[in-house]
């Protein structure tokens, strides 16, 4: 499910292909248009995620995510720098917050892929990164948290149509 690309000894990249069974549409537009919406899909995971500076699902927006990682609360300031929603896909940079003491850059690339010939789809999520030195370990723990965050979105999306 989820591998790893170490890119030099501080830089790396890791994926994670995810099955979903609620429409690749549906899914893409919880994270572009209604990010706010996650929490509610995901409480233990995500508490709030607040839109500043411009408009969900535009270039240039800012996003602020209060969400618990290894059991503690923490932030994170995102600006959306691609959105293509003919591909369902959104590439969100963090550029404040808690990953910011551990991470010299960190982007994150989530394109959902439709089923050919049927419902679901498979949310693919990319961490690219660069750590400020060896002793910040490569970001596994966190992709797991997305891995459960899309889980809980699906799961949300189904109980809705």
């Amino acid at each position: 499910m989820a591998q790893a690309m170490l890119k030099s000894s501080l830089q790396g990249e890791l994926e994670a292909n995810i099955e979903i069974k609620a429409p690749a549409t549906k899914f893409y537009h919880m994270f572009a248009v209604r990010p706010q919406d996650v929490s509610k899909a995901t409480p233990e995971n995500v508490q709030r995620c607040d839109v500043h500076e411009g408009e969900a699902g535009r270039v240039g927006t800012l996003l602020t995510w209060n969400y618990v990682h290894d059991g503690k609360p923490k932030v994170a300031t995102q600006r959306i720098e691609a959105v293509e929603p003919m591909k369902n896909m959104i590439k969100l940079r963090v550029i404040e917050g808690d990953l910011m003491k551990e991470f010299k850059s960190f982007l994150n690339t989530i394109q959902v892929t439709a089923k050919q010939g049927g419902t679901g789809g498979v949310v693919k999520c990319n961490m690219e990164y660069e750590r400020i030195d060896e002793k910040v370990a490569h970001p596994e723990s966190l992709l797991r948290v997305f891995v459960k965050m899309s889980k809980d979105i699906d799961e949300m999306l189904l109980s809705k149509e």
